[in-house]
C-alpha cells in the first residue's frame, strides 16, 4: 500500500516515483488506443485548457488548432502547426502519471519559437540551440507539479520518441524538461 501513501502526500510536496515510473514502454496497447484529453497551462500567457484532441485514431482538428495556438510563440505572437507526435509525448506523460493520482496540468514553458525569439534567448544567455526544434514546432519545455526534473525527464525519455534535455534550477518552481521529436538523445543543461 505504499502507492496509497504516495498519492495522499500533502499538496506542494514532491512524491517519490512509483516503482515503474521510468518504464512507460511497459504500457499495453489499450493505453495508446484511448481517446486523448490533455490539460495544459501556459504560465507566460495565463492560458489554461483541457482538450480532447484525438479519438478513434484521428486528430480532432478544432482541438488540435487550439493546442497549436497554446504552443505559439508568446513573445513573437506567431503560431505554426505543431508536430502531432509532440502532443503524443505530452499526453502520454500526463496520462501515465494520472495512473498514480497525479492529475495536474502540464505547464508549457516554451513551445514554438520564432527564429527572432530564439536568438533573443541566446543573446540573454538562455540555453537555446541555434537550430532549435522549437523553431520547427517539434519541441516543448515542460514542467509537471510534484515531479522533479529527474523523474519527469526519466518518464519522457522512456517513451523513446525523441530528445530529452534536463534543466535543473533551484527555487520553488525548480527545473524543467525539454522534449522534442528529433533524434533519441539526452543532455543536461
Amino acid at each position: 500500500m505504499a502507492r496509497a501513501a504516495e498519492q495522499s502526500a500533502p499538496s506542494g510536496t514532491e512524491l517519490a516515483p512509483p516503482p515503474d515510473i521510468f518504464d512507460a514502454q511497459a504500457l499495453d496497447l489499450e493505453f495508446w488506443l484511448r481517446p486523448r484529453t490533455i490539460e495544459v497551462v501556459r504560465p507566460a500567457s495565463g492560458e489554461r485548457a483541457r482538450l480532447l484532441y484525438w479519438r478513434d485514431g484521428e486528430l480532432i482538428q478544432s482541438a488540435y488548432q487550439d493546442l497549436c495556438h497554446l504552443m505559439r510563440d508568446v513573445n513573437g505572437k506567431e503560431t505554426i502547426a505543431i508536430d502531432p507526435k509532440l502532443f503524443e509525448t505530452l499526453w502520454g506523460t500526463q496520462a501515465f502519471v494520472a495512473r498514480y493520482g497525479i492529475d495536474t496540468p502540464l505547464e508549457i514553458l516554451s513551445g514554438y519559437r520564432t527564429p527572432a525569439s530564439n536568438q533573443k534567448l541566446r543573446e540573454a544567455g538562455v540555453p537555446a540551440a541555434r537550430q532549435s526544434l522549437h523553431m520547427e514546432g517539434r519541441a516543448a519545455d515542460i514542467r509537471l507539479a510534484n515531479l522533479n526534473s529527474e523523474v519527469l525527464g526519466g518518464l519522457v525519455r522512456s517513451f523513446r520518441q525523441g530528445g530529452v534535455g534536463f534543466y535543473y534550477r533551484s527555487g520553488p518552481k525548480g527545473g524543467w524538461i525539454h522534449t522534442d521529436t528529433g533524434l533519441n538523445r539526452t543532455w543536461k543543461g
